[in-house]
């Protein structure tokens, strides 16, 4: 997990409703498992996330939290992005440290140290248990050379880990593998729990994104109690295992065709204990043999899914259409901002993103097909403006498959995370259903 300035990469946390944060926090302070080494967070979704010491925590301290210290809260433990630290913590942080250790070895060595090999040290990473991802942005100078291949075991050494690689950009093959190279340890593979899920994959063969915790977590709330759902870009399974985990999926397509990451969501599966309720489809999702069965399609795919649109329009039930949930990285800048419309507005978060952006609810005698756009004062009018037009490409697609008339309506925006500077990653729900034959 990235971490800047060289904080710890995986926290440990509790993530509950705001409502709730007071009182588990004292019941977690009280049972001294509060980790006062981070400070309280607020996620991207609205809700909050509480730093809890170890690697796990106890199912009765669970059980608790959610039956007498916060009825009615979720209180979900989840492996999160690194939460601030304390100022405490400050005080001496894994990258202060790899560059003392690094610097007395060095001298010893008879290297001398200068300000080009201090600013050439890496102050983010990923930290994937004991295998440390480094950036491609540090140990570029030659003197590192003549230093190796000591240099990264006491790398190592110093940022606690006994594995050690460093990553450049994403290939351009179309599977998006990451250009990876082991620097110490025999092989690549790592472990994540996240939300009770648990992810093995290879660091050098596949991509997993940190930063799409809190969209991990929404799909994991999703009613889809008994839908078939298809997940487009299944990867190593982000997306599927909590739609077959937790959202209770009864069936789910899973399209993949990096043979790396299918070999690794085949075990994902297995060891899960969902495997009989999936299906994996490796190769190009565009020559698949499938149509009709879908409640739900997952578009996972980013900067854009929309080579995967018309094959998502495919695979939606004919007789009752269903929902997309549909990924993009929008370009958006700063105080473009919606304009606030009515008085039933979402309260705008002090945090980049709010919880809700676009909703629909509906007012005194209305229907599920006459429903009122509800858009929050923080919602950005690029969003809007993107989801439009995808709603009236994907309603075109829709019609023109099945020569009549669907509807559709936007159910949601959600962000995810900031891609880039002015990029927002954000996901669209669309709901699409076939009008019904008159007479």
């Amino acid at each position: 997990m990235e971490s800047e300035g060289g904080r710890p990469a995986a926290v440990l946390a509790i993530v509950t409703e705001r409502a709730f944060a007071q009182r588990c926090r004292e019941y977690l302070q009280q049972c001294a498992l509060l980790d006062r080494r981070h400070r309280v967070g607020t996620l991207p979704g609205g809700t909050v996330a509480i730093p809890v010491l170890g690697d796990s925590l106890p199912e009765q301290h669970l059980q608790e939290l959610r039956t007498r210290v916060a009825p009615g809260s979720t209180c979900v433990p989840t492996q999160l992005l690194p939460l601030t630290p304390s100022k405490k913590a400050w005080g001496c942080s894994p990258a202060r440290r790899l560059s003392r250790e690094l610097r007395c070895w060095a001298e010893r060595r008879g290297t001398t140290w200068s300000a080009e090999l201090e600013a050439d040290l890496p102050r983010s990473w990923q930290r994937h248990g004991d295998l440390l991802l480094l950036n491609g942005d540090c140990f570029r100078t030659k003197p590192w050379e003549s230093l190796e291949p000591e240099l990264w075991e006491i790398v190592a050494s110093a940022l606690g880990v006994q594995r050690l690689a460093k990553r450049g950009r994403v290939l351009p093959d179309g599977t998006r593998t990451p250009a990876v190279t082991l620097l110490l340890g025999d092989h690549g593979w790592v472990e994540h729990v996240d939300n009770g899920i648990r992810y093995k994959f290879d660091v050098t063969k596949c991509m997993f994104s940190f930063g799409n915790i809190t969209e991990k977590l929404r799909v994991a709330s999703l009613p889809c109690a008994g839908e078939v759902v298809v997940d487009l870009y299944a990867g190593i399974g982000y997306f599927t295992l909590p739609f077959l985990v937790h959202a209770g999926a009864a069936f789910v397509h899973a399209c993949e065709w990096n043979p790396h990451a299918v070999a690794a969501l085949r075990n994902n599966l297995e060891i899960n204990g969902v495997a009989d309720r999936c299906q994996i489809h490796f190769g190009d999702n565009r020559k698949l043999k499938l149509s009709n069965v879908a409640n739900r399609v997952n578009l996972g795919l980013i900067p854009s899914s929309e080579e995967g649109w018309q094959v998502a329009c495919q695979m939606l039930r004919h007789d009752t259409g269903g929902i997309l949930h549909i990924h993009q990285n929008v370009d958006s800048f700063p105080g473009k901002n919606l304009q606030k419309q009515g008085s039933n507005q979402v309260e705008k978060e002090h945090w980049p993103y709010p919880q809700q952006i676009v909703t629909y609810e509906p007012g005194n005698g209305d229907t599920r097909d006459s429903m009122r756009k509800i858009t929050s004062p923080a919602a950005k009018l690029e969003w809007q403006r993107w989801a439009e037009s995808a709603e009236t490409r994907i309603t075109n697609l829709l019609q023109q498959m099945h020569g009549k008339p669907w509807k559709t309506q936007i159910l949601h925006i959600q962000p995810v995370k900031s891609y880039a500077p002015h990029v927002d990653h954000i996901v669209l729900d669309l709901e699409c259903r076939p009008c019904p034959v008159v007479g």
